[in-house]
């Protein structure tokens, strides 16, 4: 209560006529993040339910946390298996905490900054948008990005990816996958090869063999590349004579697959993590499930589709493979699923998630330069998810207009 009345007594300094009224907006930021606010509509146009912005992102968050942990541990997994120590539980996922901790700071700081700029410029609330984005962008990058890369690819999205079309619920392109689009094309090498999925310098005082001044020696003899970018480059001509590798060159089994012992983006690793948020988002409401199982149905009609005309290890490839490796499963569970930039009618969430599953095999399978898929795949259908609503809703007014020219 302490809290409460403190930001009651100091409330009117940040309104109109107060000595800080020009961070009106910030102030309402906090507020709302500490307390549910007390103001209602009241115009009687207005649904009024418990269900609100806060609540939803909130849920999202938690559906995350799945992936962001193991993810944690699965950096810390490949990092001591790549320099050939072994180490405890504890110390494994500390090392992976220590190393995705300063992107997540660094994507809330600059993310949250601009849209507290803007906010105050145009005298808005602040939204709660970026509380989900902050947390996925460091989620679908690899480890070794630098931070003023995270930086600036924050900045870029939310920039032209969010404010210039007015901010939170009116881009049309999903702000993540578009800071990560920026660096792939900007910075490709950071973002492609075989090192940097793998984290092998930075022990953080954790113990590593060789340390010089506290940095440990780059390890050599060892390959980073995702199981994906494995295949992609590989000359077998048979998948059935193909072997995915852990980066010491040992055969991968699936269930390493399925719980995400494997180098990727942290929070695409784990299959079982990834579909334990699917679980939190379809109980909840706060995803769309139609959206979910659609991508899978059209990534399995493309996968049917080429392997009927494999020529290589790639075309051969089966759908449990495909879904348990790279951005898959992810994207079709927290990024497809974005209600701001995906499809809203229910029948239209059929029609996207389809199409989104049969571009993101296609890329994959037919671009041996880009072996995942799975973001140009959304970021595409995101542009066409307006034009397959307004056909959804133009052929139901239709379809009604028939039928009362029936009746009459």
């Amino acid at each position: 209560m302490s809290l409460r009345n403190y930001l009651d007594k100091i409330k009117p300094k940040f309104e109109e006529g107060g000595k800080y009224h020009w961070l009106h907006s910030t102030f309402d930021a906090f507020e709302a993040f500490l307390y549910v606010p007390n103001t209602t509509s009241k115009s009687g146009v207005h649904i009024h339910d418990a269900s609100d912005t806060k609540r939803t992102m909130s849920i999202v968050i938690l559906a995350l946390m799945p992936a962001l942990l193991f993810g944690m541990y699965n950096v810390g997994y490949q990092h001591y298996l790549a320099i050939g120590e072994s180490a405890s539980v504890l110390i494994t996922f500390l090392y992976g905490f220590l190393s995705i901790l300063p992107q997540i700071v660094v994507s809330y700081v600059v993310g949250l900054g601009i849209e507290f700029i803007f906010a105050q410029i145009r005298k808005e609330e602040v939204a709660e948008g970026f509380l989900v984005t902050g947390i996925l962008i460091p989620m679908i990058m690899p480890i070794d990005t630098p931070l003023w890369m995270i930086a600036l690819a924050t900045a870029f999205a939310v920039i032209f990816a969010k404010e210039v079309f007015g901010g939170t619920g009116y881009n049309i392109l999903n702000v993540a996958l578009v800071a990560r689009a920026f660096l792939f094309f900007a910075y490709p090498s950071h973002m492609t090869g075989d090192k940097v999925f793998v984290r092998t310098g930075g022990t953080f005082g954790l113990g590593t063999p060789e340390m010089v001044n506290g940095i440990a020696h780059t390890v050599d003899g060892f390959s980073g590349a995702t199981p994906l970018g494995q295949i992609s480059v590989s000359d077998v001509s048979s998948f059935s004579d193909f072997t995915f590798t852990n980066i010491l060159g040992e055969p991968l089994s699936k269930l390493e697959m399925f719980l995400g012992l494997i180098p990727g983006s942290v929070g695409e690793v784990s299959t079982l993590a990834i579909l334990l948020g699917a679980i939190i988002l379809i109980a909840t409401k706060v995803g769309s499930w139609k959206t979910m199982l659609s991508v899978f149905l059209g990534g399995l009609f493309s996968i049917a589709l080429v392997n009927l005309f494999a020529q290589n290890a790639v075309m051969e490839m089966t759908p449990d493979y495909h879904f348990l490796l790279g951005g898959f499963a992810f994207g079709a569970v927290f990024m497809a699923t974005d209600p701001v930039t995906s499809a809203r009618t229910e029948k239209g969430k059929w029609i996207y998630g389809f199409l989104i599953g049969v571009m993101a095999i296609t890329i994959r399978i037919f671009n041996p330069g880009y072996p995942e898929g799975m973001m140009l795949a959304i970021l595409f259908m995101n542009t066409f998810a307006p034009l397959i609503d307004y056909y959804v809703i133009d052929a139901n007014i239709k379809r009604r207009m028939n039928r009362s020219a029936i009746k009459k």
